[in-house]
C-alpha cells in the first residue's frame, strides 16, 4: 500500500507513475492506464512531479474534485478507454499537507478483457509497463492477448 507521508522516497517504476497535471489531464495518462492494466497494475498519482533526481514531490492539483470527476466518466467512454477497471475506492482525492491530490489504483486486466486499450484503436492504443515507461504494445502481442482470452 502507498503511504503519501513517504512519497518523497518512492520512484517512478513498473508499478507507479506520477503526472505533475498542473494545466489539466496529460495525454500520456491514458497510456499509463493501458500499459497498468495489461501489464501488473499500478498507481497513478495527479498532482505530484518527478524532480531531476526522480524523486517525487506533492505539488497539488486545484480542482481535484472536479479533475476526478472528468476522470470518472473519460473512464466510461469507450473512445477513451476499452474498459473501466476501476471500482469506485480506486480513484480519489486525497488531501496532503502540501496539496490535493488524485490517487488512481488501476489494478491488472483480467485476461478476458485484456488488452485494455486507450483512444479508440485496438492495435494503436494498447501498453504494456516496463520498468518506468510505457510501450506501445506490438501487433504479434495485441494478437497474443485476443488468442488467450479464448
Amino acid at each position: 500500500m502507498l503511504d503519501i507521508t513517504k512519497i518523497g522516497t518512492y520512484r517512478e517504476n513498473n508499478r507507479l507513475e506520477a503526472k505533475l497535471a498542473t494545466g489539466g489531464l496529460p495525454e500520456s495518462l491514458w497510456e499509463t492506464y493501458s500499459a497498468f492494466a495489461n501489464t501488473y497494475g499500478g498507481v497513478i498519482l495527479l498532482g505530484v512531479e518527478e524532480l531531476p533526481d526522480k524523486s517525487l514531490r506533492i505539488q497539488g492539483l486545484l480542482d481535484a474534485e472536479e479533475m476526478a470527476a472528468r476522470l470518472r466518466a473519460m473512464l466510461d467512454d469507450p473512445s477513451v478507454a476499452s474498459e473501466n477497471l476501476l471500482s469506485p475506492g480506486q480513484l480519489r482525492v486525497v488531501d496532503t499537507n502540501s496539496g490535493r491530490i488524485i490517487v488512481m489504483e488501476v489494478p491488472r486486466a483480467e485476461q478476458r478483457l485484456r488488452p485494455v486499450y486507450v483512444g479508440g484503436g485496438l492495435y494503436t492504443g494498447s501498453y504494456r509497463r516496463c520498468g518506468d515507461g510505457d510501450y506501445r504494445l506490438t501487433r504479434a502481442e495485441v494478437d497474443a492477448m485476443l488468442a488467450a482470452r479464448r
